[in-house]
């Protein structure tokens, strides 16, 4: 990627943009805190099996596009927060989780509990934006460590982690093949 110049843009051509993968997702990073303070840009490839787990961010806002295949996706309160199956929470108004398809777009802001799956046999992709940058880049960088050091997850680690980052984990993250 290319820094942006006084009076300039940023273009970045498809396949570009630092890309971190394990078995367990692939990022690709499009536009970081490096480029503008407003927001960081994602390319997230969600494998069959991936559970994100229900979490909070404390100061974080997110968006999520779906561009291909379909994932579980939830952005609500629940009635009550059950420490292991988000997908069967549901809100003090009746919401319940969402099979999302391309061109579902799913906004959480700060405080918000959300969570994404991929419960189908094919991968997922999604556009994502964190708000503000650079922490979810050097939290996507961490996890990616954690994800790729092979075996189960360590759910210890990705909690440390988390907590480093300002998010509170509801639920565990989990990936496991379907």
């Amino acid at each position: 990627m290319t820094a942006i110049h006084p009076g300039g843009g940023l273009i970045v051509p498809p396949g570009h943009g630092k890309t971190l993968a394990t078995a367990a997702q692939r990022v690709t990073f499009k536009v970081t805190g490096e480029h503008t303070p407003t927001s960081s840009t994602f390319e997230v490839e969600v494998p069959p099996g991936f559970d994100v787990g229900a979490h909070t961010h404390g100061h974080s806002e997110e968006l999520f596009y779906v561009l291909e295949g379909e994932l579980d996706v939830l952005a609500f309160e629940p009635r009550v927060r059950t420490p292991d199956r988000w997908r069967d929470w549901e809100s003090a108004t009746g919401e319940r989780v969402v099979r999302a398809t391309p061109g579902t777009l799913m906004l959480v802001p700060p405080g918000c509990p959300h969570a994404f799956a991929n419960p189908t046999g094919e991968p997922a992709r999604v556009l994502f934006q964190a708000s503000p940058p650079p922490d979810h880049e050097r939290y996507f960088e961490e996890l990616m460590e954690i994800l790729g050091s092979g075996g189960e997850v360590d759910h210890a680690a990705v909690e440390e982690l988390r907590r480093r980052y300002d998010i509170e984990q509801l639920t565990p993250l989990r990936h496991s093949r379907t």
